[in-house]
């Protein structure tokens, strides 16, 4: 990577700010002959054909649904910055949940404002436009179009997401002048927040942030479509995995990972969260993301991950398989303990049913198993009332499924955790039973080995519909499945 330079002021471009030079750099400077030849000898690029996205009819339902419920306010809802990495390299950029849902756009620095009208709101998005080949800032700033690639012109941002575009870099002023009620999305762009900030409290920015939270609860069509093409790529990802198993014995969990994550960039945008590639007693640790560690013949492994497609949206998955293709007789019976608590989750998945149901009826399933096993003291009952197999389970049974992994986490607890399922809700069930590598409570032989299965599930007219079902799940199935794949 070599270095941006700093553009000698002409009078052209002396009310602009000066594109910086980068310390250490190989040239001191650009020449006037240089800089005019620079500005001089292009093609028009402008793109005229485009076409509005894909879900261009749904985001202005969004935005609608969106001026109904705070009219005569200003929103203010910011995509984010570029967060540096190291030094002058930043982290690849993903837009901010709230401004991608209601825009579709997904550029830094990008922010969507609902200006107050006597009849719901005017739109404008703004954006940074292309880079200017006047003051030579599309070859010599870091964030040019010849370094980063080229931005869309503010007139091909209005064709493609149905909304005015302005220029971002008036916005801050703009604000400041503001006058009436105003609300901002926070957490995302510091420099938006402090033109707002003698304007906003927090309290009316929480609602506003609850409220683009808790629309997301139900899915359109597009989002349920959206979902369904992460979990066929996810499948498709698991496959991939199975096939390298005997190279990641030769090295690492990490191959696990690379594989998976070579499946989530050819055909979505990334994966969806950090993979958790758990091999051996690393399965008993929720959110083992290091996988660094040995992936051995005759241990299982807990494979959970999710691709994320080019609009955001994630599957999360989970399997947990025999790393030779067959379960022990110790594992298949644990396996199956889980497995028969996910089948009690799934049933319990349904429109009208409370969102706990589906929860309480898999912690049931395994408390009643480990009663059985001698592993913790009946009845049952007792055992849920104190939750004492919250040593094994640890976690929840799900969660919510959208543009976050953790979908929807902003809505209010009666909304969500205590509140109904309906049509539309994409969910996890995911039980899992863990027992640690030092756990004494525990015969020696059980100690070691974690289970989680994980699938998809979409709250229909009639009861449900497992996204995840191409993936097999039940032991048998599973071993099955491995050996077709490695044959």
């Amino acid at each position: 990577m070599t270095v941006a330079e700093e553009l000698p002021e002409t009078p052209e471009t002396a009310d602009e700010e000066p594109v910086k030079q980068r310390k250490n750099g190989l040239y001191p400077g650009v020449s006037d002959e240089l800089a005019e030849n620079m500005r001089s000898g292009w093609a028009d690029t402008e793109l005229h054909d485009l076409e509005p996205i894909a879900q261009a009819a749904e985001t202005a339902a969004r935005r609608a649904a969106l001026s109904a419920r705070f009219p005569g306010e200003r929103l203010v809802i910011p995509a984010g910055n570029l967060k540096t990495r190291s030094n002058d390299t930043e982290y690849p950029f993903r837009a901010s949940v709230e401004y991608a849902y209601l825009t579709g756009n997904q550029t830094e620095d990008g922010v969507l404002v609902m200006e107050p009208t006597t009849d719901g709101h005017q739109e404008t998005i703004y954006l940074l436009p292309r880079s200017n080949r006047e003051n030579g800032e599309f070859w010599l700033d870091g964030q040019g179009e010849l370094w980063v690639g080229r931005r869309h012109s503010l007139t091909e941002a209005e064709k493609r997401y149905g909304i005015p575009a302005s220029d971002v870099r008036e916005l801050a002023g703009a604000l400041r002048e503001a006058t009436g009620p105003v609300r901002v999305v926070r957490g995302y762009d510091a420099g938006i927040e402090e033109a707002l900030t003698d304007k906003v409290t927090a309290e009316r920015d929480e609602e506003l942030r609850v409220f683009l939270s808790e629309a997301r609860l139900v899915k359109d069509d597009f989002e349920i479509g959206e979902l369904q093409k992460a979990v066929d790529s996810t499948v498709r990802g698991f496959e991939d995995v199975v096939k390298v198993l005997d190279k990641a014995e030769a090295t690492s969990e990490r191959y696990i990972e690379g594989t998976f994550f070579l499946r989530a960039r050819v055909e979505g945008n990334d994966v969806g969260y950090g993979s958790i590639c758990a091999a051996g007693p690393h399965a008993c640790t929720l959110h083992w993301v290091r996988n660094d560690g040995p992936v051995r013949s005759g241990d299982l492994l807990l494979l959970d991950a999710g691709v994320e497609t080019h609009t955001y949206y994630t599957a999360d998955v989970t399997r947990t398989l025999p790393v030779n293709g067959r379960y022990t007789e110790l594992q298949k019976k644990i396996y199956d303990a889980v497995y028969d608590a996910q089948e009690a989750g799934i049933a319990a998945v349904k429109p009208g049913a409370k969102y706990r149901d589906f929860h309480d009826a898999a912690q049931r399933v395994l408390a009643e198993r480990l009663v059985e096993w001698g592993l913790v003291e009946g009845p049952v009952e007792r055992v849920l009332e104190l939750g004492l197999q919250r040593r094994w389970t640890l976690h929840g049974t799900g969660h919510m499924l959208g543009m976050d992994v953790h979908d929807c986490a902003a809505a209010r607890t009666e909304t969500y955790v205590d509140g109904t399922l309906e049509p539309g809700m994409v969910l996890t069930v995911e039980p899992g039973l863990y027992f640690q590598a030092d756990d004494l409570t525990v015969p020696e032989e059980y100690r070691g080995i974690g289970v989680r299965i994980e699938d998809d599930i979409l709250v229909t007219e009639d009861g449900n519909k497992n996204l995840s079902s191409a993936l097999p799940r039940r032991s048998d199935e599973v071993e099955a499945w491995m050996a077709g794949l490695k044959g």
